[in-house]
């Protein structure tokens, strides 16, 4: 079986006990995580959480200290040319050639990519309002953005890595920058890792949702099984209580005397069960954001 076969019918990312120390720092710390195939997944955390780090030992640019990493079963520190050709990458900083034109810049990475889409990239150049003659370096922060994502989506790559593709842009920006990722993943195989700390954002798009903590995976579930076994559940009981009485599957509670109002992580038919079973009864039960679900986790 080739390389290139024996890739494509793996998952597009997966990463075993992996570790990253920067001096005394962990940045990840015995992260595991599979990512199938098809779909966005949203990966959310705050600042310094870990996101950016991951997303580096996946392009290859950082070589594990412990653990493994595979991009469709293939090690990007062994296997450079064969990883970064199915990668299509956005970074926070649009790290990008300022001394060109666009249509220069469209020209000069059609020559690294066999797979380069010009009629592609030419829709989304016109799309995105920007001009074959303009020079990077003139270009508007929002443009710059636009044309970073263009690079990363003309060669239809089967993984595209977003590194907090819409940080510090304006809300027209932001809504082009996600119809595009639905654009790109409504061709039917192909996979988005999506970063941010925008949970609106990663609302919109994401399918899936991994939340990175200190280093830490946290939790990883589709959005919709996220959203149902979340929930907001105020109980009243027949006497007071100093403290929360512990309720099965909460992971926060605010209150006082006899009303208490938790986060739970269980389905509806659970917490009845068990707030029954401590003699209380349910006076309030409300959906949670995505925004408040990450909160919930990561204050617990």
């Amino acid at each position: 079986m080739t390389e290139t076969t024996f890739a494509a019918s793996e998952p597009p990312v997966e990463v075993c006990h992996l570790t990253r120390r920067f001096g005394a720092t962990k940045a990840l710390d015995d992260v595991s995580l599979t990512v199938p195939r098809g779909g966005v997944l949203g990966l959310i955390g705050g600042n310094g959480a870990g996101k950016t780090t991951l997303i580096k030992h996946l392009l290859g640019l950082y070589r594990p200290q412990s653990g493994t990493v595979r991009v469709f079963g293939l090690d990007p520190i062994q296997h450079p040319i064969e990883t970064l050709s199915q990668i299509g990458y956005m970074s926070e900083d649009r790290d990008l050639p300022l001394w060109m034109r666009v249509g220069e810049l469209l020209r000069y990475c059609q020559a690294f990519y066999s797979r380069w889409d010009m009629r592609f990239a030419e829709e989304l150049r016109d799309a995105f309002d920007l001009g074959p003659q303009a020079r990077v370096k003139t270009l508007s922060r929002g443009q710059r953005a636009r044309a970073s994502l263009l690079v990363a989506l003309a060669y239809r790559p089967d993984l595209l890595l977003l590194d907090e593709p819409s940080a510090g842009l304006d809300p027209v920006v932001r809504r082009d920058i996600l119809g595009a990722i639905i654009r790109t993943i409504a061709d039917e195989g192909r996979t988005v890792i999506f970063s941010s700390h925008l949970l609106d954002e990663v609302e919109r798009v994401a399918d899936r949702i991994a939340i990175i903590h200190r280093g830490q995976i946290v939790l990883t579930a589709s959005l919709d099984e996220l959203k149902e076994t979340h929930r907001r559940v105020t109980l009243r009981f027949d006497r007071h209580f100093d403290r929360p009485p512990e309720l099965t599957g909460a992971i926060s509670a605010t209150g006082e005397d006899c009303e208490w109002t938790y986060v739970c992580s269980h389905d509806r038919e659970q917490i009845r069960i068990a707030a029954t079973a401590m003699g209380a009864t349910i006076v309030g039960e409300d959906r949670l954001t995505l925004d408040e679900i990450f909160v919930s986790h990561i204050q617990g």
